[in-house]
């Protein structure tokens, strides 16, 4: 628990006061108290203007868009220490760290799956840095198969997307070194656990799909070299690579021309390697569909659907029988079926028709488990390949359910359950009978019997209703004075469901309260809750998220003085948004490797594919326009107190590059009145986030949370 504020002691000390009470005085201790000297770097300001119909615009901090230069390095190690010469004079960090280290040291055991002759799980003791992946063979003990621990000193090489052949005796995996998205894929004999040939290098947003044991499918693009910005990097396209040969002589399959270029490309096998597919995409949403017969050496790659209107995909097959999830015409997702020599969507049939909740699909023991969002809420139900409905799932509670897919021949599945005070547990499934038992229960050192989560519906601006979950410890005073971080996300189709977080529990294990919000732009309640959060409507999520603000303050779960708004990525630019149009709403802001400068993002190498969420300034004056009014770099005023704001990126981040923080940050600095620091927190050799070690996330997350405490006059804890 949080037991008094920074200000309410000093004033005890002086005067006597209490804690219970908060007067104008108090605040006025609090604020100065609070708010340190800063001493930022000299950031230099240069003479670059760009003009956009007829409008100039200036972008003085357009050398720090070269994150390979000496001078952004240096700028770089000036701002760190400027940061954590900060943090470290934060009395609690150290505890604070030491709760998020109890919270996450406990062995983590994934659902088990069988490849060939072996079960296979994935394993993190408590702190381990990466997952070590395990296997055994029947009763065998299990031993390490791959321990990506050992692929690095500092644990900052990760592994994702292992993949193995049907008769298990290969597999394929990626790896990232430094957090970059650019990755190598490892080729290994299962038996021996070694390479069988070189590896696969410059591999970026790629699955791997075997053919047989010949070879596999991936995709990438031609990669940039230094800070190089290729138009090339807007083209994806996918190889075939054949065991035993070059990658230099690996097959292009699809996207070597104009008229194939797309920002996203993946080519997937059918189980019966009966079939190729290949989806490809200019945006993150709607996809054009493609498919191969293997079977017949001279077949051609045959349109399902050549417009990206919707987001479909192939499931599954039986034969020339294809399964398919689409919202083609269905804005919440249905599944249909089609003959594969007359794909196209004039011949489909509904299996599984739309409902009024959004459907996402798994399979397994040759059945189809329909995953049905109901306000953000699991509800899963059990389907045969006729459509017919053979049960719906009794789920431990009210959650989010991940899971139930396996392969064609399995007669058990397995899922787990959790929501944001409920570590998950995992739970086997028998297919013929439906019975769910407890497989491993979770070993988090957490008792979900002392919080509450409650979900809350609230009224945005323009009248529409967005739901919200609110977590906290039983029996907090809703006084406004509870620390209370509001989360939110708000594009590309993401939906945010419940889901436990050691990281999380850390926030409501010292007092805090935790809200996220589930607005706009996700994917929450279909295919037109994501359109009305884009474009020249994004601001309906910046709307949304503000109206979930005054509902917590309104509801005195929280307070301006005692509210932080966090968001990672599209979310660091809902951070950015919000706390320039509204910066009295909140005490702490908490971008994170955002996208933060709207008039540009699209020129750096991963942004040109986010177009459909956002538009360009060059696609028209009127998105130039409405761009402009909410880049976050481009409305930092001159004079404007903003929350106290810690800025968190990375230096390899080659997603949302960091010259958007930078900028930001930089922005901040020079223009913010200077009651409340703007600091930026660099993570040196990591990436956009994925496969950060544990180590590192300890660190970060006590800093986060250090100065979010700090800032709103928390003196110990």
């Amino acid at each position: 628990m949080i037991k008094k504020t920074l200000a309410c002691a000093i004033l005890i000390a002086l005067a006597g006061c209490s804690e219970s009470t908060t007067t104008k005085t108090e605040q006025t201790v609090k604020t100065a108290e609070v708010k340190a000297a800063v001493n930022y770097p000299e950031t230099k300001k240069g003479n670059v203007v760009d003009e956009y119909f007829g409008e100039k615009v200036a972008d003085p901090y357009r050398w720090l868009e070269d994150d390979m230069s000496e001078e952004t390095a240096q700028w770089v190690k000036a701002e760190n220490e400027v940061t954590f010469s900060y943090l470290k004079n934060i009395p609690y960090r150290d505890e604070l760290k030491t709760t998020l280290e109890k919270l996450m040291n406990y062995e983590k055991v994934t659902a088990p799956f069988t490849e060939g002759e072996y079960t296979y799980f994935y394993k993190n003791d408590g702190l381990q840095n990466q997952y070590v992946v395990y296997r055994k063979k029947g009763d065998s003990e299990a031993e390490v198969f791959l321990d990506p621990n050992t692929f690095s000193a500092d644990g900052t090489t990760s592994m994702s997307g292992l993949t193995f052949t049907e008769d298990g005796t290969l597999a394929a995996y990626q790896i990232s070194e430094g957090g970059s998205d650019w990755r190598k894929i490892i080729i290994i004999d299962t038996a021996t656990k070694q390479p069988i040939e070189e590896a696969l290098v410059d591999v970026k947003f790629s699955g791997i799909s075997w053919l047989g044991n010949e070879g596999f499918y991936y995709s990438s693009y031609d990669k940039p070299k230094g800070s190089e910005l290729s138009a090339k990097t807007d083209q994806h396209k996918v190889y075939y690579h054949k065991l035993g040969t070059s990658q230099a002589d690996d097959q292009l399959v699809y996207g070597g021309t104009e008229e194939q270029k797309h920002r996203y490309i993946g080519a997937a096998v059918t189980r019966d390697n009966r079939y190729l597919i290949i989806s490809a995409s200019t945006s993150t949403s709607g996809n054009k569909l493609f498919i191969k017969d293997l079977s017949n050496p001279d077949s051609e790659l045959v349109t399902i659907l050549d417009n990206t209107d919707s987001d479909t995909s192939i499931i599954d097959n039986d034969g020339s029988k294809l399964y398919l999830v689409t919202n083609l015409n269905a804005p919440n997702k249905r599944v249909v079926t089609v003959d594969a020599n007359n794909p196209s969507p004039e011949n489909w049939q509904d299996l599984i028709p739309e409902t009024d909740n959004v459907l996402s699909l798994t399979k397994g023991g040759n059945y189809f488990f329909a995953k049905y969002m109901v306000d953000a809420i699991s509800q899963v139900k059990q389907y045969d390949k006729s459509g017919k409905l053979v049960r719906e799932i009794s789920l431990p509670g009210v959650g989010t359910a991940y899971g139930f897919s396996g392969k064609h021949d399995a007669d058990t599945l397995y899922y787990s359950f959790t929501n944001y005070t409920t570590p998950g547990n995992t739970y086997s499934f028998d297919i013929e009978s439906g019975q769910s038992d407890v497989y491993r229960k979770s070993g988090a050192k957490f008792n979900s019997d002392e919080y509450v989560s409650e979900q809350v519906f609230y009224t945005s601006k323009d009248g529409t209703k967005v739901p919200m979950i609110i977590s906290y410890k039983k029996g907090t005073e809703l006084n406004g004075k509870n620390p209370t971080i509001l989360y939110g996300y708000g594009g590309f189709n993401v939906s945010l469901t419940p889901s436990y977080s050691p990281t999380v529990a850390a926030w409501l294990e010292h007092g805090g309260v935790y809200a996220v919000a589930n607005i706009r732009g996700g994917g929450e309640y279909g295919k037109q809750w994501h359109i009305n959060g884009t474009q020249l409507k994004k601001q309906n999520v910046f709307d949304d998220f503000i109206a979930a603000a005054e509902y917590l303050n309104d509801k005195k779960y929280s307070s301006p003085d005692y509210l932080a708004v966090r968001g990672g990525s599209n979310g660091g630019l809902l951070v950015g948004a919000v706390m320039t149009q509204r910066p009295e709403l909140f005490k702490v802001a908490l971008p994170a490797v955002g996208v933060l400068d709207m008039l540009r993002y699209h020129t750096f190498t991963a942004g040109a594919g986010w177009a459909y969420d956002y538009g360009t300034s060059e696609q028209s004056k009127e998105m130039f326009d409405y761009l402009k009014g909410y880049s976050p770099v481009h409305n930092v005023k001159e004079g404007v107190t903003y929350p106290a704001t810690l800025v968190t990126t990375g230096d390899h981040d080659d997603r949302v590059v960091p010259a958007h923080s930078f900028k930001f940050a930089a922005e901040l600095q020079a223009k913010g009145a200077k009651q409340n620091p703007y600091l930026i927190r660099i993570e040196t050799n990591a990436g956009h986030g994925a496969g950060t070690p544990t180590s590192k996330i300890i660190d970060q997350y006590a800093d986060i949370y250090g100065f979010t405490l700090y800032n709103m006059g928390v003196k110990s804890l």
